[in-house]
Parts: C-alpha cells; structure tokens; sequence
C-alpha cells in the first residue's frame, strides 16, 4: 500500500534551516532520516520544499484570481516536504512518520494514496 507521508515543520524548525548554527544539526537529521527511507527502499518519490516565504497562494473569489505571497500568519506549522512511500501496512508507514525529525516539534500527516482511476490511460 502506498502512503503519503506529510512533513509539517514549525516556524522555528524551518527558520534552523538558515541559522548557521543550528542549520548543520537540522540538515544532518533529515539526510539521515531521508538516507535511511531510500536505503529501506520504501519511497516511490517525494520532495522537500523551500521554505514558507517563498509560498504563492492562489485562490479564486467571485470568479476573479486573487494571490497572497509568503506564508498564511495564522498558520504555526508549514509544509516542509513530502514523500510517497509503499509498505506492507499503516503501522510501517507510522513508524517511519514518528521517525521523521519534525515529529517531535511539528506533525507528520500520513494518508492512504488513492490508486488511479480503473480508466485512466496507461
């Protein structure tokens, strides 16, 4: 079964990011983390994802576009990254999730891929 893994940062672990200080610390974690899922060969794909400022929003009201740059500010954690992974059950996929170094200051949200449509094109 296929999985979503939904890494949910919080304002202070994506600002270790840039900090030289703890930035050597943050990156060492999730390469660890991001090596050992590839190494388990659990992950279909996935991504990380620049940090909050860097955000678009898009939303259409009254049939016209409207855009907000940067991050929502009533928002406390952020979309960090995402990787899709196949295990053998939701149990495997949570411990990789409560492995993940934002679980303990941010979230992990882990969600059941569907699987595509029976007519979808091959």
């Amino acid at each position: 079964m296929q999985y979503m893994l939904i890494f949910n940062e919080t304002t202070a672990e994506t600002g270790r990011r840039d900090d030289p200080a703890a930035a050597p610390a943050y990156w060492g974690a999730w390469n660890a983390y991001v090596g050992a899922m590839w190494d388990s060969g659990i992950v279909v794909s996935g991504n990380g994802l620049q940090s909050p400022r860097t955000a678009t929003h898009v939303r259409v009201e009254g049939g016209k576009r409207q855009v907000q740059d940067g991050p929502f500010a009533d928002t406390h954690e952020h979309l960090g990254g995402y990787f899709i992974v196949e295990t053998a059950s939701l149990d495997d996929a949570l411990e990789w999730a409560a492995r993940a170094p934002c679980a303990s200051a941010g979230s992990v949200e882990v969600r059941p891929v569907l699987p595509p449509p029976t007519n979808a094109p091959a």
